[in-house]
């Protein structure tokens, strides 16, 4: 089965030759792979290392083909549309430019696949660059199921003995078949492609099997201002997608926006309340709910630092920090997708011209 594995990257010299070395340690046949690397128009050296691979390739490594590939448009599904156009493989695989993946990993895919399946993918835990207790706290709060998500990937299952299908997947492998009949990704999406193109994967009637034998690994964000960075925009590409593909998300994405509107709205009710000199029925009642939630939000805050305060194994983090990150995680994202609201109108004249 002869696998194409893309990796599209924008400004990512610093992460990219990790993802680099892995590929080229597969221990699957590298004649049987072909390695399509795509560059999104970066203005570091990114370019030079994926030009230094095609040329180690041409002298030692043996793939069946380097390539490399521009993608001037940046995002990425506009960089996947890019390598669909160029692939050969039976087989398309997609891998991050912040992941590290071992040896086995395009092994096991295959072998996934030859069950009788057309997607597959597994567990993708986060990771860091280097131990420091910040990273390790950052590390912690980005792989609580609290502060980050429900996502199957990124909780794991291993152990699990029968078959599991769930409706995303993070590195994902996929048979040609599957693009034939679904397209390409949706140009429109810079940060929710994945949601749509499995949505309109399932709908056409493909299953989407995890195995939690299969892993890679996804460097997180190395501090917190680019890690609110990315939940901010994580929150705003999803209120956007509710104006081209609702059906591709599901209600979790949007509890982060409903946790910011009731912090404005009861916030909004009780100073005004307290301007105008109200105190009846009605103003109690929205502080006792503002308290109760307030109460709830931080006692979960707490015992879920304290649950990834015991799975640290003896890590050094800074626990009692993670109830703040936790929050500033869950503000980030709730603003970006009550922003992502506001513009809807002008973002829906955007996309109505890309149709």
């Amino acid at each position: 089965m002869v696998v194409s594995m893309v990796v599209i990257a924008y400004n990512e010299e610093k992460t990219l030759q990790a993802v680099l070395t892995g590929i080229e340690k597969q221990n699957y046949s590298h004649s049987d792979m072909e390695v399509l690397l795509v560059d999104s128009a970066s203005t570091d050296g990114t370019k030079k290392i994926m030009q230094e691979f095609a040329r180690r390739n041409a002298e030692e490594l043996g793939f069946r083909r380097v390539v490399l590939l521009d993608n001037p448009k940046k995002t990425l599904p506009c960089g996947w549309n890019v390598a669909l156009k160029e692939y050969r493989g039976e087989v398309i695989l997609k891998v991050d430019a912040h992941a590290t993946i071992p040896e086995d990993f395009v092994t096991k895919n295959v072998r996934t696949l030859e069950e009788g399946e057309d997607i597959c993918g597994g567990q993708r835990p986060n990771i860091i660059d280097e131990p420091t207790p910040w990273k390790e706290t950052l590390l912690l709060a980005e792989s609580s199921m609290f502060g980050s998500s429900f996502a199957n990937y990124r909780r794991g299952g291993k152990g699990q003995t029968q078959k599991q299908y769930v409706n995303s997947l993070f590195h994902g492998a996929y048979r040609r078949k599957v693009f034939d009949k679904v397209g390409g990704f949706d140009e429109r999406l810079a940060r929710t492609e994945d949601n749509d193109i499995h949505y309109r994967m399932r709908k056409a009637g493909f299953k989407i099997r995890f195995n939690p034998d299969i892993i890679s690994y996804q460097h997180i964000r190395s501090s917190l201002k680019s890690m609110l960075k990315q939940k901010y925009a994580n929150g705003y590409w999803i209120a956007l997608t509710t104006a081209v593909q609702p059906k591709a998300l599901s209600a979790f994405y949007f509890v982060p926006y409903a946790f910011v509107l009731a912090i404005l709205v009861s916030s909004i009710v009780l100073t005004a309340g307290g301007l105008l000199g109200l105190h009846g029925v009605f103003m109690k009642l929205v502080a006792h709910l503002a308290g109760i939630m307030w109460i709830l939000y931080w006692c979960l805050a707490i015992i879920m630092a304290m649950a990834a305060g015991v799975a640290n194994h003896g890590k050094k983090a800074y626990i009692p920090l993670l109830p703040v990150l936790f929050f500033l995680l869950h503000i980030s994202y709730g603003v970006g997708t009550l922003i992502g609201f506001i513009n809807l109108p002008f973002e829906s004249k955007k996309f109505r011209g890309q149709d």
